[in-house]
C-alpha cells in the first residue's frame, strides 16, 4: 500500500481545506457492534498519515462517548486536523434507547457547551444541525448557530438531512460550509434537489454511508445473519429480510468494474462518491467510517481510482433498484420535505 497522501479540497466556498475523503468516527464506539479502542486510535493515526483531516462524530454517539474517545487524538494533533461535530439528536430522560430532533436555542446553546466540554477544545471546526425540527423555525436554529461562530465557539457551519429550500434559508443567513446526507450508489435522491442547490451557493456535500454501511462492501449480505444483535444496521429495512437478498444481487456490475480496476467492490462503490465531485462540478468530500487501519489504506486508495463513462453508465441503474428505505422511520431524513 502506497503512502501517497490524498489530494485536498476546500469545504465550500467559505470552509477549510481538508483530504478530499474524510472519516467517520461513530462506529469507533457506537451503533456497529463491539469495537477494539487501541485498533480504533490505529486507525486514526494512520488516516492522518495519509491525508484524512475531516474527522467526523456527533454528541448523539454514545451519548457522547464518541466525542470522549476522540478527544486525546484531536488534542495532540489539534492544528493538523478539523473536527466536525453535531447537534440535534436529543436523548429523553425517560428512555435512554430513544432519540427526539431538538432545534431549539436553548438546546443548542447546551449541546455546544457539552460537546466542548467532551472533546477538550476551545472551538469546534465544522458544526453541524444532525436532524431538521420543524417545528422550530430554521431562522431560529441558523441565527443562534451564526451566534456561536461571533462568540468564537464554532468556525464553520453545516446542516445535514435537509432539503433544498431549508439550505438556501440558512445560508441567506450566514454562510453554510457543508450539506452532511445519504448519498452512495444505494441512495442517490439528494441529486435532485440538494446538490443543484450546494452547486449554486458554494457548499460542499459531505456524504454520510458512502458505502452503504459496508453493504457495498460486501462485508455483510443479510444484517439478521451476518451481524451481532446490538447492531444498528439490523434496524434498516433494506438490509434484512428479503430486501437484502434482493439488494445483493446489485452487487454484481460493482464486482465486475473491481475486478477491471483490480479494486475491491468497496473501492469501487467509493471511488464513484468521489468522482460525483466532478460529474456535479462541487466538493465532495464523502466520510467512510472505518475501525480499521487497513480500511483507511483501502478507501484512501479509491480517491485515486477514476471510473470510465462506460463504467459510470454500468452503474447508474442501481439506485433506482434498490429495496427497501433506508430508516425504518424515514422522518428522519430530508425525503419526505423535499
Amino acid at each position: 500500500m502506497t503512502d501517497s497522501r490524498i489530494a485536498t479540497a476546500r469545504l465550500g466556498d467559505t470552509g477549510p481545506e481538508v483530504g478530499v475523503q474524510g472519516l467517520g468516527c461513530m462506529g469507533m464506539s457506537f451503533a456497529y457492534g463491539p469495537s477494539d479502542a487501541k485498533e480504533s486510535r490505529a486507525t486514526l493515526e494512520r488516516a492522518l498519515e495519509l491525508g484524512v483531516t475531516l474527522y467526523d462524530t456527533a454528541d448523539a454517539y454514545g451519548a457522547g462517548e464518541n466525542e470522549k474517545f476522540l478527544s486525546p487524538f484531536f488534542k495532540a494533533h489539534r492544528d493538523e486536523l478539523v473536527i466536525a461535530t453535531k447537534f440535534a439528536l436529543a436523548i429523553p430522560a425517560d428512555d435512554p434507547s430513544r432519540r427526539i430532533i431538538r432545534n431549539d436555542p436553548p438546546y443548542i446553546r447546551q449541546a455546544v457547551e457539552a460537546s466542548l466540554k467532551r472533546l477538550d477544545v476551545d472551538v469546534i471546526d465544522l458544526y453541524y444541525m444532525h436532524r431538521r425540527d420543524v417545528n422550530v423555525p430554521i431562522e431560529e436554529s441558523v441565527g443562534v448557530m451564526a451566534d456561536l461562530v461571533r462568540e468564537g465557539k464554532v468556525k464553520h457551519l453545516g446542516l445535514s438531512e435537509v432539503t433544498a429550500a431549508e439550505l438556501r434559508t440558512a445560508h441567506a443567513l450566514h454562510p453554510i460550509a457543508a450539506v452532511q446526507s445519504e448519498w452512495s450508489l444505494f441512495s442517490r435522491d439528494i441529486e435532485a434537489q440538494v446538490v443543484p442547490a450546494a452547486r449554486e451557493l458554494g457548499v460542499a456535500l459531505v456524504p454520510y454511508s458512502p458505502l452503504g454501511r459496508g453493504f457495498l462492501t460486501g462485508s455483510f449480505a443479510n444484517a439478521d445473519k451476518d451481524l451481532t444483535s446490538d447492531d444498528f444496521r439490523r434496524q434498516q429495512p433494506r438490509f434484512t429480510g428479503e430486501n437484502a437478498d434482493a439488494n445483493v444481487a446489485l452487487l454484481d456490475p460493482i464486482r465486475t468494474i473491481a475486478k477491471t480496476h483490480n479494486a475491491s467492490t468497496g473501492q469501487i462503490a467509493l471511488a464513484w462518491v468521489q468522482q460525483q465531485a466532478a460529474v456535479h462540478a462541487l466538493p465532495v468530500i464523502p466520510i467512510p467510517g472505518t475501525r480499521k487501519p487497513s480500511r483507511v489504506e483501502e478507501n484512501a486508495a479509491a480517491t485515486r481510482i477514476e471510473l470510465s463513462k462506460e463504467e459510470l453508465e454500468l452503474l447508474e441503474p442501481i439506485a433506482g433498484r434498490v429495496a427497501g428505505d433506508r430508516y425504518s422511520d424515514m422522518t428522519f431524513t430530508s425525503a419526505g420535505r423535499e
